[in-house]
């Protein structure tokens, strides 16, 4: 069930979704749905939970054996990917999901991946939080932007992320750091 609403919500988005519309793609009545979800904001829980444990397999991946600059622009890199891929998946993911019962351990497993890549880094803590902070703001601003069509001018788009990148990790520590 959660797989054929995550493929409508790819074909028609967010505001395609409904358990009648659901129902219907699975070709089953939408009472029998209700054995399975108490309601459509229970299937979007599921929906959401599935997105995040997604991104987070996903750069989990991409950073794989990179540290540093290397890791950090692959983890930027896919995810834009992802979002301008999936903007209907990804519009799921609740700004704060830490706050979010259902949500929250998945959220806290994609947030390590962003402090696995800072790790390298020889940030304390706090620093940790506030680069990640802006890893996701950076990240997200400009894949959601791009997603939703935002960046009409004629300028090379991957061009203009490339310097948004290097802008983050010129904001990171330069020195080299032995773990």
């Amino acid at each position: 069930m959660v797989a054929v609403a995550l493929t409508l919500v790819d074909e028609k988005g967010l505001e395609g979704l409904s358990l009648a519309a659901v129902a219907d793609r699975a070709g089953v009545a939408a009472p029998s749905l209700y054995k399975h979800v108490g309601s459509l904001a229970d299937l979007r829980d599921l929906m959401a939970l599935r997105v995040l444990r997604d991104v987070t397999a996903t750069l989990s991946t991409v950073v794989m054996g990179r540290s540093r600059d290397d890791a950090v622009a692959a983890l930027m890199q896919a995810y834009r990917s992802y979002v301008v891929t999936h903007p209907g998946r990804y519009a799921l993911i609740p700004f704060d999901p830490l706050r979010h019962e259902a949500l929250a351990e998945a959220s806290g497993a994609l947030l390590g991946v962003f402090f696995a890549v800072l790790r390298g880094y020889g940030l304390d803590e706090s620093e940790t939080t506030h680069a990640t902070r802006r890893l996701r703001v950076t990240a997200h601003g400009f894949a959601d932007i791009e997603a939703n069509g935002g960046f009409g001018m004629g300028e090379d788009v991957d061009t203009t992320f490339d310097q948004v990148v290097a802008m983050v990790l010129a904001s990171l520590p330069r020195t080299d750091v032995t773990a």
